[in-house]
């Protein structure tokens, strides 16, 4: 009876003879439906577990390269024990990259293996000393390879003369010659750097995006242009221009500025959200069109495109990008309504359907029907709005409600546009359902909002950040954390006076690398809601000018917010996310962690007390060996925010918040060490 060969299940492999498996790999998103995320110039562990049937060595490298290059770069794969495997590569420039794992039997080192076991105890060693000329000689023909390159000949001619010395040793020699041969490490060098790798496995190639520094950390700060001239004066561009000092000695390095574009007059708001707008009021900019144009112009009075080029111009001279708000719904009056009526829906009286989010309705605004037949043209004209603005030198994009337009198209625009400008960020401003939230990261956005705005205790705010930050959420998505935007008052903020602001800037500012304030708001500590049981500001911006050099409602914490952003710029450890560590403390009020980068030796400590109206006290417990340091040895400590310093030894500290003086200690811990005349210094 003829053998049955398993015909499909080598297929699946390609050979019937890989013996090697390659189990999953990381960085790895939805088994490789989606691309992991990180940074251009940073170090990138590849790991994977590499093994095989029987007792046979096995080795590991990983092939990467941008999907438009045709070369691959390799790097080996270490061995850390129990099969798993690692390599770090690091890609120099932002892109689309992919990567591949690739296994095979290493003959080589199992026959040294078995040779030096042989070897000890005092075996002969002829018939393995040949079968180890067989695959040197192996080795030899790899590398007599045209394909690679000249300078591997002289590596063919010394293989050749050590495998012939292998298999028939000149009898005129010291014996132990051809074994210190065999085992030697320059022979391993050189078959290893022409191994066959006969009958390979390999992964199919998984994707990774790599993105510039500023999706890793940003500051922002968000304003309103129009609330930015003189009494009685719509604010424009130019008057932004004049803010733009001021805001870059706060710290911040992005400003985003909310549509800027012509804003429909048909079912225009008035004043807190009033459905009639009077003569003057000047409505939502999320109403977006009007005779004046679209997605793709600029609101009259907020100026023109030279104006706009010249702030984009004042803005970089002080280092601070511009973000543009990408807000894909229209006014009653955009121009698309008239030109593409096929891209909205209408009710059967013959009326648009406007934007609703029951109980709440949006008559000022239009939503944009992705199930349209015409939805190919519909996706082309959305993509060339993010195209005009990325022409005109846009390199940040915060994203309105993503979560309500089609997530595949997102998927389509995304990987177009980072295809052709790989320095695009965009932050996905999606406060929805979990899952929602996730699939947008996925999908490709660069930074996400958070549900941070609405953890207070220090349970939630531990777990939330705990899942963040692990595997394998933090593969995907990038947090960005805001303490409050013009949509968001917060309970927390109403109610708990200035010391409520200093919380929620020192944890937002902390717990991520990239954080954001609605700025005038924010600094001026504004917490008056429109009612009680609202999130809603009184007279919100979002309506009407608010004139902030005139209004505050608190004292301010302008000093703080530029104290902690000199802070995040000189400390390494909190410009990343993926080392944070809680700790313990016996007040369920305070909030303790720390956040560490070994490359940098930095370390910061944060102790936060939650409670914005008493004083809290307790002891956290942090053990030596979780900030870097040895068992048993002293800490210096220098709180960042005071200049007080400390000394802590052991594990357990004692601290003392008081909300209306400091609510957080912001710690540097230096450790300990002695010089070789005793000496005790801090380093």
């Amino acid at each position: 009876m003829p053998l049955s060969v398993p015909s499909a299940a080598a297929a699946a492999h390609g050979r019937g003879r890989a013996r090697v498996c390659i189990e999953p790999v990381t960085p790895l998103v939805d088994g490789g439906r989606f691309a992991a995320k990180r940074i251009a110039g940073e170090e990138i562990v590849v790991a994977a577990d590499v093994f095989a049937d029987g007792h046979d060595r096995v080795a590991a490298v990983c092939r990467w390269r941008r999907v438009d290059d045709e070369a691959w770069a390799e790097v080996s794969m270490v061995h850390r024990g129990n099969d798993r495997f690692e390599g770090v590569v690091v890609p120099p420039t932002p892109g689309r990259y992919e990567l591949v794992v690739e296994g095979w039997i290493d003959r080589f080192e199992t026959w040294q293996t078995e040779l030096a076991t042989r070897a000890a105890a005092g075996q002969p060693l002829d018939v393995d000393l040949r079968i180890g000329a067989a695959l040197v000689r192996d080795a030899a023909a790899a590398a007599s390879d045209p394909e690679r390159g000249p300078e591997h000949a002289r590596d063919h001619v010394w293989l050749c003369e050590l495998a012939e010395l292998l298999e028939a040793p000149d009898p005129r020699d010291d014996p132990s010659r051809r074994l210190n041969t065999a085992l030697s490490d320059q022979l391993s060098t050189l078959v290893h750097r022409h191994d066959p790798r006969r009958h390979a496995s390999r992964t199919d190639p998984l994707p990774m995006v790599v993105e510039r520094e500023k999706a890793r950390f940003s500051t922002w700060y968000e304003l309103f242009p129009r609330s930015l001239g003189p009494e009685g004066r719509h604010g424009t561009l130019r008057d932004v221009i004049d803010r733009l000092p001021g805001i870059a000695a706060m710290g911040f390095d992005v400003l985003y500025l909310p549509p800027i574009h012509p804003i429909g007059h048909t079912h225009r708001k008035g004043p807190n959200d009033a459905p009639v707008a009077s003569e003057g009021d000047v409505g939502s900019p999320w109403a977006i069109g009007s005779e004046d144009g679209g997605h793709c112009a600029i609101h009259p009075e907020l100026g023109t495109l030279e104006d706009f080029e010249a702030l984009r111009s004042a803005a970089a001279a002080v280092g601070i990008e511009l973000a543009l708000d990408i807000a894909f719904q229209a006014s009653p009056d955009h121009p698309w309504i008239r030109e593409h009526p096929e891209w909205f829906r209408f009710r059967p009286d013959g009326s648009i359907q406007h934007a609703e989010n029951p109980p709440k309705v949006y008559q000022d605004i239009v939503p944009l029907d992705f199930e349209s037949p015409q939805w190919p043209s519909l996706w082309e004209a959305l993509a060339g709005v993010l195209e005009h603005w990325i022409d005109r030198g846009v390199r940040i994009f915060r994203v309105d409600n993503p979560h309500t337009k089609s997530l595949p198209f997102w998927e389509w625009c995304i990987d177009r546009i980072r295809a052709r400008h790989p320095d695009v960020v965009l932050l996905s401003e999606a406060f929805t359902r979990p899952r929602r939230m996730l699939r947008l990261a996925k999908v490709g956005f660069s930074q996400s909002y958070t549900y941070f705005t609405w953890r207070n205790t220090a349970w939630e705010l531990r777990r939330y950040f705990e899942e963040l930050y692990r595997p394998p959420i933090c593969e995907f998505l990038r947090a960005n954390l805001w303490p409050n935007t013009p949509d968001i008052l917060p309970e927390f903020l109403q109610h708990g006076g200035r010391p409520a602001f200093a919380i929620r800037l020192v944890l937002a500012a902390t717990l991520g690398a990239n954080y954001g304030i609605y700025g005038p708001a924010f600094e001026r500590c504004e917490h008056r809601a429109r009612r009680e049981g609202s999130e809603e500001y009184l007279d919100s911006e979002k309506y009407q000018l608010r004139r902030w050099d005139r209004q505050a409602s608190e004292p301010g914490i302008h000093e703080l917010i530029t104290r902690i952003n000199r802070i995040r710029r000189e400390h390494p450890a909190l410009q990343q996310d993926h080392d944070l560590r809680f700790f313990d403390a016996d007040d369920e009020q305070l909030l303790c962690f720390a956040k560490r980068s070994p490359l940098h030796e930095d370390t910061i400590v944060v102790v936060v007390s939650l409670d914005p109206h008493q004083p809290r006290s307790g002891w956290v417990r942090i053990p030596a060996s979780e900030l870097g340091g040895r068992e048993g040895e002293p800490l210096q400590v220098h709180d960042l925010l005071s200049e007080d310093r400390f000394a802590w030894s052991g594990d357990a500290h004692f601290v003392r918040l008081d909300p209306r003086a400091m609510p957080a200690h912001v710690f540097r811990v230096r450790r300990r060490r002695r010089t070789e005349r005793d000496f005790d210094y801090f380093a």
